[in-house]
């Protein structure tokens, strides 16, 4: 495994397969590859399925930034589902692991957590083995709601939270329902955590901040200063 953060398309659609030598989390975008320092993971509307040595987790989707210690040793391995598809992958409502890490147990049955822990410790690679479980959990799934996909697809897209209530067809009320079971947490939510996202990828590629907020939908660069404080606890230059 490497001691750095890495990450690549899973062969589960939709997903990221990622590695880290040190520090675990609940998704790879914010952490800061340092194998020994703390690391911070910024909220993404993700759910993620972990491995470490003698244990099988599960990263519940954040409402704001989770720090990973140093005491926690690695190495760690993920798969990052797309928003809405980790509780049909794990039969458990998304509201129910919002901003939690449980083990994988506490889902399942011990018996078999323990039987595929020990194969995936054994594997001669353990990521690969954990891409592998996410894989049988998705063949055995009830299929993907259309509607969720929808309403994540139109939300990262940049729609408000009206229009894409009524792309889909769904009142305020049953919207914010369907909300808190995919993704953990209500449309308006999901719709700030994606913005910022956003936000960050370009920020990222070099956009000045000023653009970066005009083009993602905040009120000005202030604006968009205040939310990733609020929603990552840090300045954006400190996460830049």
């Amino acid at each position: 495994m490497p001691t750095e953060y890495a990450e690549r398309a899973s062969r589960l659609p939709g997903a990221v397969l990622w590695t880290k030598g040190a520090s675990p989390g609940g998704g790879g975008g914010g952490d800061d590859g340092d194998g020994g320092a703390d690391g911070l993971v910024l909220p993404d509307g993700c759910m993620d399925l972990l491995w470490s040595e003698g244990r099988l987790l599960v990263a519940g989707p954040d409402t704001r930034a989770f720090r990973t210690g140093p005491g926690l040793r690695g190495p760690w391995a993920g798969v990052r589902f797309r928003p809405g598809a980790g509780p049909l992958l794990l039969g458990v409502p998304a509201y129910e692991l919002r901003d939690r890490r449980v083990e994988l147990a506490d889902l399942l049955p011990a018996a078999e957590v323990r039987r595929l822990t020990g194969r995936i410790d054994a594997a001669p690679d353990p990521a690969v083995a954990l891409e592998e479980l996410a894989l049988r959990l998705a063949a055995a799934a009830r299929p993907e709601d259309p509607l969720v996909r929808a309403v994540a697809g139109a939300l990262a897209a940049g729609r408000s939270v009206a229009a894409t209530a009524e792309a889909v067809g769904l009142g305020a009320r049953q919207l914010h329902r369907r909300s808190l079971a995919a993704f953990g947490y209500g449309p308006k939510t999901l719709a700030r955590i994606l913005r910022l996202q956003r936000a960050l990828g370009l920020a990222r590629a070099g956009v000045p901040l000023a653009e970066t907020a005009a083009r993602t939908g905040y009120a000005d660069q202030a604006h968009l200063s205040r939310d990733v404080r609020e929603l990552a606890g840090s300045r954006v230059t400190d996460l830049l």
